[in-house]
């Protein structure tokens, strides 16, 4: 009896498949290589805003928020599809700030009220036409206190190519929107 290791087995199951099915797929190693590509950029910051009213900002009133509270950046925000919840799908208008991008279409790929946890995956447009093949935003609130809260960010992306394209200010450009969120929910529009 000859046994084959389990990656030579499942590579040619793969082809098999494959055959059969008039698909083609990639090689077995291929398939390995794009697998480690996904990468993840983490950080988090602490509000002095509750986190009832984080929460509602960011998963029940984003779009409404945002072209108030910069501007500059996002001059409109519309929900194509959904209410709010997983599946929900965002058009983001950029502004003069934001030479590079014109639109982002993101959609609400995770979604837990009970643990106020939400990902925006891009779907179209921004991020996915400069060199990316995944980009996802999730945010993790924790309660720290009455009017306290832990923000932690997961930024995870895949290049559309071999190299390492995430611009080295994503970490504090995504700490620029909390605090810009605090500020304006501590004070209010401009």
């Amino acid at each position: 009896m000859c046994i084959l290791p389990y990656k030579i087995l499942l590579s040619l199951m793969i082809d098999i498949i494959s055959l059969a099915s008039n698909i083609y797929t990639p090689p077995f190693p291929r398939i390995l290589r794009l697998r480690v590509m996904i990468k993840e950029v983490k950080t988090q910051a602490n509000v002095g805003v509750g986190v009832d009213v984080l929460w509602k900002a960011l998963a029940k009133d984003l779009k409404d928020i945002l072209p108030k509270m910069m501007p500059n950046l996002v001059k409109g925000a519309d929900m194509l599809e959904g209410d709010g919840g997983l599946g929900t799908i965002y058009l983001f208008n950029f502004g003069p700030g934001i030479k590079t991008m014109t639109y982002q279409k993101e959609r609400v790929s995770e979604f837990d009220e009970s643990v106020h946890r939400i990902g925006l995956e891009v779907i179209e447009g921004g991020h996915l036409d400069h060199g990316f093949s995944h980009h996802k935003a999730t945010f993790q609130l924790t309660s720290t206190g009455e009017q306290e809260t832990l923000i932690d960010v997961t930024i995870s992306y895949e290049s559309a190519t071999e190299e390492d394209i995430m611009p080295p200010n994503t970490p504090s450009s995504t700490l620029l929107f909390i605090k810009n969120l605090e500020n304006y929910l501590v004070h209010g529009a401009p």
